[in-house]
């Protein structure tokens, strides 16, 4: 990284750096997908940008197979293992810290169209979350310190690129009707069952932040 984007790195005073040093409370990490990655140390780019710094080329397809299947909303591939590598990488890399899922998701393309009866059925949503929860729970029996989880998300909203066309939510908004009808899709209900099964206890004891 100072090699490649030294000039633009802010500079920390040897004090500063000092009081940086173990100073977080825990790594909050946003996983949604994931990608290959190939040197890309031969690119020449003009202008500097985070996209360009790494110069590594990103790909979801090696050998003519992606790297997992494709949601409708055209960017994520459902990658469960992925997540389970990063926390096995971040407890070895990084001394093991406390680290906390702050979002993790998957969203559907919905068309002007598609209302409630055809948005409903979400299996594969719920065979996401299921998926990332189970491999999540492996890597706390393998030591990682996973202390909670949060689900991206609760409620369909507003993306800030896509508008209302992308649905995260497990529970289905109607933005057209006025008063903003929520509907539980079937995300909604297999999460609920999750919650109230007392043979997961052990591991929502881990990743579910008791309420205060």
């Amino acid at each position: 990284m100072r090699k490649l984007v030294g000039s633009c790195l802010p500079e920390f005073s040897e004090i500063e750096s000092e009081k940086l040093k173990g100073s977080y409370d825990f790594l909050g990490i946003n996983y949604y997908t994931a990608r290959y990655a190939a040197d890309a140390s031969n690119i020449n780019v003009e202008t500097l940008s985070y996209l360009t710094d790494p110069k590594v080329k990103y790909t979801c397809v090696r050998n003519g197979v992606p790297i997992g299947p494709l949601a409708s909303c055209g960017w994520l591939y459902v990658y469960p293992q992925g997540i389970y590598d990063s926390m096995m990488y971040i407890k070895k890399k990084y001394k093991n810290p406390i680290i906390y899922i702050t979002e993790n998701g998957l969203g559907e393309k919905c068309s002007s169209k598609n209302r409630f009866t055809e948005a409903r059925v979400d299996e594969m949503r719920k065979d996401y979350h299921r998926d990332h929860i189970h491999r999540l729970g492996e890597a706390i029996d393998d030591g990682v310190k996973v202390k909670g989880y949060f689900l991206w998300s609760l409620f369909d909203n507003f993306k800030w690129s896509a508008s209302y066309s992308h649905r995260f939510g497990l529970i289905y908004i109607e933005f057209r009707d006025g008063n903003l009808t929520r509907h539980p899709r079937g995300s909604a209900i297999w999460y609920m069952n999750f919650l109230k099964n007392k043979d997961t206890e052990p591991l929502k004891r881990q990743l579910l932040v008791p309420g205060k």
